[in-house]
């Protein structure tokens, strides 16, 4: 994602130092804003009977075409960033959001709010701390961050197998996998912003908030959903 190489243009390091933390808060902000629209649409969903009944005589519509408009904005914000606005890209951002939480409202259904609530403090907690590893670490995690995705990718595949194999046993192992590679993507994402930041001046503070935003969208969505299926405790 960025140049180790570039030569930063300021010329001092408060200033370097400033446009850092001008863009990791802004990170945050929009992250947590977009957490927030998930998780509100995702409860309002669920207690809609009329958006319940809509969901269960046309699942494709609620549950894979959200996923699929989803994903086609990740690919968007990440190839098409140069060539969006500021406002532009925050506001796909925020669509995105939207769309998981409407693909995301079973688990209002399938897992207790208490345990819910309970795996997203978890979830916090452990995202918190791997995202202050990745800002103050010396250590250089690209090297870790290649092997993240390929382990990533691997993931993927072997789950839409399991999707026909219909394995609980390897269920299990694919979810723990699944959370060690999240907190390992939380680390390394948080790098990556933070060095952008820094060897990346012609991105504007807005576009780079936008896309760290996004990246660690993803890897908290993730990491809560893989470690809801450890501590999330079905309705009855």
């Amino acid at each position: 994602m960025y140049n180790s190489n570039y030569p930063p243009t300021y010329t001092g390091g408060v200033d370097i130092a400033s446009r850092v933390s001008a863009v990791m808060k802004q990170v945050y902000v929009r992250m947590t804003g977009a957490l927030l629209i998930t998780a509100f649409i995702s409860y309002f969903c669920s207690t809609s009977l009329g958006f319940i009944q809509f969901a269960i005589n046309h699942p494709f519509m609620v549950m894979w075409l959200p996923l699929l408009g989803a994903l086609g904005i990740v690919f968007g914000l990440s190839a098409g960033i140069n060539k969006l606005s500021s406002g532009a890209a925050t506001g796909l951002l925020l669509l995105l959001s939207a769309l998981y939480g409407v693909s995301l409202f079973p688990i209002f259904m399938v897992y207790t709010h208490a345990s819910i609530v309970k795996t997203f403090f978890i979830t916090a907690g452990t995202f918190g701390a791997m995202s202050v590893y990745g800002y103050f670490t010396d250590r250089d995690l690209s090297r870790f961050g290649s092997v993240l995705i390929m382990l990533l990718f691997g993931l993927i595949i072997v789950s839409i197998v399991n999707i026909f194999m219909k394995s609980s046993s390897l269920e299990w192992v694919l979810s723990g996998v699944g959370v060690l590679i999240f907190i390992g993507l939380t680390a390394w994402d948080t790098q990556q912003v933070k060095n952008m930041a820094q060897y990346n001046p012609t991105f504007s503070v807005g576009k780079l908030a936008t896309l760290g935003a996004l990246s660690l969208y993803l890897d908290f969505i993730n990491l809560f959903l893989y470690l809801l299926r450890f501590f999330g405790n079905a309705r009855d």
